[in-house]
């Protein structure tokens, strides 16, 4: 009765009504463009293609084809899916450490704001010139039977649709964000996972309904198994550690300004899930060598379900982690804000003192975090290796996990927002959810 009575406020706040719809409706055109293939294939050519090919479906582009919503594999014009903008702004962020002109703009608000956007358009494109001939290329996912008329014409073609197909998830992004609920870009993304899981639900469920798959109660484990992991990702993305901050008492004319005390929230993990992502490009790389017969063995060695690929990619997740929490999270500005608003931590002294306590604190935290986030990182090649259907194991770790437990709180935390503005009750009898931006 409660959720229904939550549903009904939630239709009854006409803002917040239209904006629903209105997400709704720009996510129900993107699923539509997932099924439109690109001008040149023959799509029953390219079905018939697939099914006989036998490396369809792993590593690399098993997983772009989970971020893209089976676009990846449809050779729809939606194929690179909103990856390549992602990529391009991960680029933008990590210049503005470097580059002074990228420093310069992050501090100029809104007018600078709309110059970082329009870089990441730019560099977007770039990115689409490179990776679109790079997706005509591949043979298990563009097969040279599928293609009506091979050429140079046809390549031409396709690389403008999806460059075009990329840019007009990016306007639908935009809009989501702009005008409808949550953060566009990462809805994008969640949609194309769970447009997946239906799928590979059913393909699990047929697998351990035949032969010797261990019958429905096995399937039943994994899925309370799956619904510990999924509350355990949880506790991580809300965990934070808080920080008392004192502020002095300040009297103006009449009234006091100050004299309270707040708190800094420290997330647990603060780099989200961009650690993940660095060390599964760095993990593709030894892939790059096995069409030389020298490199083979080597690659061999890093497959996915390898000892050596997880213990490598544990390590990796673990350090990035510390790298992105030290160029996001930046004690010298916290402390410098504190200072010029009056505010001080009780017990450490304002300056480089209080930079050095809030740098102890964040490491200190950032190493349960990070190794947790490892764990999530490498449960997918376990849960394959213990017999689950490798499009099933993506849910149970990884980068697709975070992706929906973020992108779902996020989009809560901002439905719960305006019941609350509105003095209707929240999406919870007991605190508020701590929504955060994934990407």
């Amino acid at each position: 009765m409660k959720f229904v009575e939550t549903v009904k406020n939630i239709f009854k706040i006409e803002d917040l009504r239209k904006r629903i719809l209105y997400t709704l409706g720009l996510i129900l055109i993107y699923r539509f463009g997932c099924y439109v293939v690109i001008p040149g294939v023959d799509p029953q050519a390219l079905v018939a293609a697939q099914e006989s090919a036998s490396a369809g479906g792993q590593g690399l582009l098993g997983l772009l084809d989970i971020f893209s919503g089976g676009a990846f594999s449809n050779a729809s014009i939606f194929a690179l899916g909103i990856m390549p903008y992602i990529s391009a702004s991960i680029v933008i962020q990590l210049l503005g450490i470097v580059i002074p002109y990228f420093q310069k703009l992050q501090k100029e608000g809104e007018s600078g704001r709309r110059k970082i956007n329009q870089w990441t358009r730019y560099l977007t494109i770039l990115v689409l010139l490179v990776q679109a001939p790079a997706y005509l290329a591949s043979e298990s996912t563009m097969p040279t039977s599928a293609i009506i008329a091979p050429g140079f014409l046809f390549n031409l073609t396709a690389v403008l649709s999806l460059l075009a197909g990329t840019m007009f998830m990016m306007w639908l992004g935009e809009k989501i964000t702009d005008k409808g609920i949550g953060n566009g870009v990462s809805l994008i993304i969640m949609i194309g996972i769970v447009a997946r899981l239906p799928h590979a639900f059913i393909a699990e469920l047929n697998t351990r309904l035949t032969g010797q798959g261990g019958g429905l109660i096995m399937f039943i484990a994994e899925i309370v198994i799956l619904y510990l992991v999924y509350m355990a990702s949880i506790a991580l993305v809300q965990a934070v550690r808080k920080i008392p901050v004192q502020y002095a008492k300040r009297i103006v004319g009449n009234k006091q300004y100050g004299g309270v005390r707040q708190y800094i929230p420290l997330k647990i993990n603060a780099a989200g899930v961009m650690p993940i992502i660095f060390a599964q490009a760095l993990m593709f790389v030894p892939m790059i060598f096995a069409r030389w017969e020298w490199g083979q063995g080597f690659a061999a060695a890093f497959q996915y379900n390898t000892a050596w690929y997880n213990v490598v990619y544990f390590i990796l997740v673990v350090a990035f982690t510390y790298f992105y929490t030290a160029i996001t999270v930046n004690p010298n500005m916290m402390a410098d804000d504190m200072k010029r608003n009056g505010g001080f931590i009780p017990g450490v002294k304002p300056g480089k003192q209080t930079v050095e306590y809030i740098d102890n604190i964040m490491t200190r935290i950032t190493l349960p975090g990070s190794i947790f986030l490892a764990i999530i990182a490498i449960l997918p090649a376990f849960a394959s290796t213990l017999g689950i259907n490798q499009e099933f194991s993506y849910f149970f770790g990884g980068t697709s996990l975070l992706i929906l437990v973020g992108v779902i709180l996020d989009t809560l935390s901002q439905i719960e927002s305006h019941l609350l503005n509105r003095h209707y009750d929240g999406l919870m009898k007991t605190g508020r959810i701590r929504g955060r931006g994934v990407i």
